[in-house]
């Protein structure tokens, strides 16, 4: 690395930096007005989650030059390179945000062209539209040196990552993780055990460093807090009002997602924490004049975050509780930072796509009893096809058996050319009738 690049690349971030810390208290010193008439004022701390996100790619622009980088799937074990100081990109949470910002046909369009089918995943297709052509809305992605891919998400990763490992020309470690249907058997737990215990070397040679236990240890326990913290903040949906919504958090999860193991992460669940405690005391909620609770199913459908909250929230309508958001705070539990890696086994058999889908029904049925939910939307998502399998019998057995309105609402996390405006607009407002 060259002393003028070095410069360039402290000038950068500190300009940068010093830019989002501006920017982030004059919002949280602005007057919170209420974003629409029928919403209450946005969270103060989201304007910390903000800053940490852009820090995040910020960083992400001049990684190379200080870090060895590794590209992982959000259901990796992560923590083992935390520890071994390298810098990472979830390329989920990066086409999650090319959805947010409306930029996904336009990137995913330099797949399509290089062969890759519209019917494959619209993250993999965003990332590997990025890849292929330079495009994204955080300016640079830095080179990876490694690549993790853990298949308790889906299988799509495989492919997926393997593409990446032969573009980029880079090793690729796979942790494979048996299905779980009941129970997962202590075999199960030894076999993922075994496959993260051979990936250290791996992970070791190429940061050019041995894997400090202490440093694993501290990882660990600060990423349980982070993930207590988190399951705390989707709790306080419980109270009502609620203070918060599921589409709240769909915006406030990328800390968890993406910096999982960080002491800043820490801090800002914490506040964040404090903040709704304190709507809760004052009675502030996120929808005004909440009337009816509802659940949300699957991943969110990015591009319409807030268009489809507002036309809930217009009619009284909080939805206050997601299974997505959910399943990055019901591992804690699992998490012992005095045995990390017996508890990284454990806990990362364990995502919600890696059980059945009788789990996830208990899960949402458990949902709608301690939320006191109204109703339910389940996103068939062309795009992930392992959540939204067993849609059609869960929403029927919610009908059924907790005696509330359940809708099958057809659309794709990232990719608008697979949402009909007019299909949704009519089976919402169908649905909602339904709640009255």
């Amino acid at each position: 690395m060259s002393i003028t690049n070095s410069a360039r690349s402290h000038f950068e971030m500190a300009l940068g930096n010093s830019t989002l810390r501006v920017q982030r208290v004059i919002g949280e010193n602005r007057s919170q007005a209420p974003r629409s008439e029928h919403v209450g004022p946005p969270l103060k701390t989201g304007y910390r989650t903000r800053e940490l996100v852009a820090r995040h790619y910020l960083a992400g622009r001049h990684a190379n030059l200080n870090h060895k980088v590794a590209w992982v799937t959000s259901g990796a074990p992560v923590e083992l390179l935390k520890a071994l100081d390298y810098f990472m990109i979830y390329p989920e949470n990066h086409a999650a945000l090319c959805g947010a910002a409306r930029r996904v046909v336009d990137i995913a369009a330099a797949a399509e062209h290089a062969g890759y089918a519209r019917d494959i995943c619209s993250y993999a297709r965003t990332d590997i539209g990025a890849v292929l052509s330079g495009k994204t809305p955080v300016g640079r992605l830095p080179k990876p040196d490694l690549l993790l891919a853990c298949t308790n998400i889906c299988q799509t990763v495989l492919a997926w990552y393997r593409v990446l490992a032969q573009h980029f020309d880079v090793p690729l470690v796979v942790i494979d993780t048996p299905f779980i249907y009941t129970k997962p058997g202590d075999h199960a737990i030894r076999y993922v055990k075994r496959q993260i215990e051979e990936a250290i070397p791996v992970a070791e040679r190429v940061a050019g460093r041995a894997l400090d236990p202490r440093r694993l240890e501290e990882v660990t326990r600060l990423s349980k807090m982070a993930t207590d913290l988190w399951l705390e903040v989707i709790n306080r949906g419980k109270h009502r009002p609620s203070p918060l919504t599921a589409f709240d958090e769909f915006i406030q999860m990328a800390p968890i997602v993406e910096m999982r193991g960080d002491a800043f992460t820490v801090d800002c669940y914490a506040a964040m924490l404090r903040e709704l405690d304190e709507r809760i005391a004052y009675g502030i909620g996120a929808v005004k004049n909440e009337r009816k609770r509802i659940l949300w199913d699957n991943l969110p459908i990015w591009y319409r975050l807030r268009t489809l909250g507002e036309q809930l929230a217009s009619h009284g309508i909080a939805m206050v509780v997601s299974t997505y958001t959910n399943a990055w705070g019901e591992l804690a539990p699992l998490i012992d930072p005095a045995h990390p890696l017996d508890s990284a086994a454990r806990a990362y058999l364990y995502p919600i796509l890696n059980r059945g889908t009788g789990d996830k029904l208990a899960t949402m049925k458990r949902m709608v009893s301690e939320f006191q939910l109204d109703g339910a939307i389940l996103h068939s998502d062309r795009s992930c096809k392992p959540y939204s399998m067993g849609q059609i019998d869960q929403r029927d057995r919610l009908t059924r058996e907790c005696e509330i309105p359940a809708l099958l609402l057809e659309a794709d996390h990232n990719d608008p050319r697979a949402f009909s405006e007019e299909q949704v607009t009519n089976r919402l407002e169908t649905f909602i009738e339904m709640l009255r």
